[in-house]
């Protein structure tokens, strides 16, 4: 059930970004406001990475878009972003984060993050409600570009 879940969200924000140009993904949302539907994809690697190939995994994986002198560059470094590697990259980490969820022996299994340990199960909660809470960001970037909503 956790990871249907999880797979319907991630399924959602590629549906909500769907039949668009690069420029519209590119769109942000109000000033001061820098999200935009390609910097919500971006956020995704960056959080997919992080909870299941860096804690989960025990992986090194860097991290795509964030820096110490940018921890926002997800977002706000869209102008120039090559959008289909952004998806590419989105989709290989999702991809990633599957496998290593399959290969999980039970949801009980741990990894680390700055000290503390996290569950297979509560990191799963927590992607969904990541994702639940961006792809309504996204529901509304979605409905100001084009007037598309549903679901």
């Amino acid at each position: 059930m956790l990871t249907a879940w999880l797979d319907y969200h991630r399924e959602t924000l590629a549906w909500k970004c769907e039949g668009l140009t690069d420029d519209q993904l590119r769109e942000r949302a109000v000033a001061p406001s820098s999200m935009s539907l390609l910097g919500l994809v971006r956020h995704m690697a960056e959080v997919e990475r992080n909870w299941f190939l860096r804690v989960l995994g025990g992986e090194d994986a860097p991290y795509r878009y964030w820096t110490d002198a940018n921890p926002d560059g997800e977002f706000d470094d869209v102008e120039t972003a090559d959008v289909a590697g952004a998806f590419a990259s989105w989709r290989d980490d999702c991809e990633r984060a599957s496998e290593l969820v399959a290969a999980a022996p039970s949801l009980d299994v741990t990894g680390q993050r700055r000290g503390e340990r996290f569950s297979l199960r509560w990191i799963l909660v927590h992607m969904i409600e990541e994702y639940a809470r961006h792809n309504g960001h996204a529901d509304l970037l979605r409905e100001r570009i084009d007037g598309s909503v549903g679901e």
